[in-house]
């Protein structure tokens, strides 16, 4: 049998690393002493730059579909509503997977190397199924199932991997890398929307798939996930102190208590309301990405006001994660998240009205706010879990508060289309901004688990 090579790397840096483990007043145990080159064989930055790539490489999936829609209607015979149900079990299964492969990653059973391999192959399945489906079963299937597998798995896998490995602030690492998997679809949708025909979806769709592949594969051989409780050696996580930034970090968001099971998760009745919230949260951005390119046609703005929104909404919407990351670890995660739920809210009636006004420029202005709203608050999902459940469980616990988005799929994707064809834009996008305002509500009650009784 052939050695492994980065195995064999990392195997031998971490025979030679030597550790001891620390305990804070509440019990929380902290493994010090080990250098990320000693576990990884590389620096830990790496852990940020490949799940950045694979991020870029599957934001084609969900954020450039909308401008692919009517291409793809006309090709295999769909309706507008066929083709947003492809989306929304693609959204399903891609929020779907989290939770158990978190489970099979935490015990053991999958490695994150493995599981970014098996998600290259299924993203690829996903394109080449959409690229050939002979019935809308086919592409629910292909495109829906396998391709949101794919893509779930190497979501939660980039997701978690920043967390673990930059435990003392993570706000910002995890915003950059969440926020590839936004502006990474930029280019698409301009493809989508001006060399993307009846007669080339074929190559087109193929080669997408081709490019994902590619990209997922060359991210994923190399991840490698952090031993349990590893802290980095520059901040005493007990005095928290020592690099100047990551303590002003902590002092904004204390590390969890301990170190909390799923079960023990859900029992804090925590995890409920962060569910309730990333519901509306989810469902109001995944409506505005499905729907806002079609909105702008009907309200007359041509193919290039109605792209160049989609793309400041993908720019912004990637962009302001990183940001709001870096704010969060200096302002303190609920308090943001807050915030992003009300200009969440702002956009969609801003949106609405800009576009019954037919003012173009304020509508790229709103379009740029929905952006913002509608990713930022992902990151701050992402990072809140481990801070208020810690970090040895943080794939599991995450993919709980995760699965949300496989109900706001269906919301934001299928019946948004519903409702849209029910009650028109005016109706939908009412409703979006209502269901924001609910969202910055339900962010008001979070509570870290015995932790300060203001909330963090």
């Amino acid at each position: 049998m052939t050695a492994d090579p980065l195995s064999g790397i990392s195997a031998r840096a971490a025979a030679r690393a030597e550790y001891r483990e620390i305990t804070d007043e509440r019990g929380r145990v902290y493994r010090i002493g080990e250098s990320d080159r000693q576990i990884l064989g590389l620096p830990r930055w790496t852990m940020v730059a490949l799940p950045w790539l694979a991020m870029l490489a599957i934001s084609v999936f969900e954020y450039a579909f909308g401008a692919a829609e009517e291409t793809l209607s006309k090709a295999h015979h769909w309706t507008s509503t066929d083709t947003f149900w492809v989306l929304s079990v693609w959204i399903f299964f891609q929020a779907a997977v989290s939770f158990p492969a978190g489970r099979l990653r935490e015990k053991g059973i999958l490695t994150s190397r493995s599981a970014m391999l098996i998600g290259s192959f299924c993203s690829l399945l996903g394109f080449l199924s959409l690229s050939h489906a002979p019935g809308f079963l086919f592409a629910v299937v292909g495109f829906g199932l396998l391709g949101g597998v794919g893509s779930g798995l190497i979501y939660s896998t980039s997701v978690n991997m920043v967390g673990k490995w930059y435990p003392e602030r993570r706000g910002g690492k995890t915003g950059f890398v969440n926020g590839a998997f936004a502006y990474g679809a930029v280019p698409f949708i301009f493809l989508f929307t001006y060399g993307f025909d009846t007669e080339n979806y074929h190559a087109v769709l193929d080669l997408v798939g081709v490019y994902v592949l590619a990209l997922t594969l060359i991210a994923g051989l190399f991840f490698k996930d952090p031993p349990k409780n590893w802290w980095p050696a520059h901040v005493d996580p007990v005095t928290r102190t020592g690099n100047t930034k990551s303590a002003a970090a902590l002092a904004k968001n204390p590390p969890a208590v301990r170190q909390f099971t799923p079960r023990e998760a859900l029992r804090t009745g925590t995890v409920p309301l962060m569910w309730l919230c990333m519901l509306c949260c989810a469902g109001v951005s995944i409506f505005g990405i499905s729907f806002q390119v079609p909105f702008a046609k009907e309200m007359g703005f041509g193919p290039l006001i109605a792209a160049s929104s989609m793309g400041v909404m993908s720019v912004i919407n990637g962009t302001g994660r990183g940001v709001v990351g870096w704010l969060s670890d200096k302002l303190g995660r609920r308090t943001t998240l807050t915030h992003v739920c009300l200009v969440l809210a702002v956009s969609q009636f801003g949106v609405l009205w800009a576009g019954e006004m037919r003012e173009q420029t304020l509508f790229l202005v709103f379009a740029f706010l929905s952006g913002f709203g509608g990713g930022a608050f992902y990151p701050l999902f992402a990072a809140l879990v481990p801070d208020y459940f810690g970090e040895n469980n943080n794939a599991s616990n995450y993919g709980m508060v995760y699965s949300a988005k496989l109900v706001s799929g269906l919301f934001g994707g299928g019946i948004g289309a519903v409702v849209v064809a029910s009650w028109g834009y005016v109706g939908a996008y009412t409703a979006s901004g209502v269901v924001s305002l609910v969202a910055a509500g339900l962010s008001l009650t979070l509570r870290q688990p015995g932790g300060p009784p203001h909330g963090v």
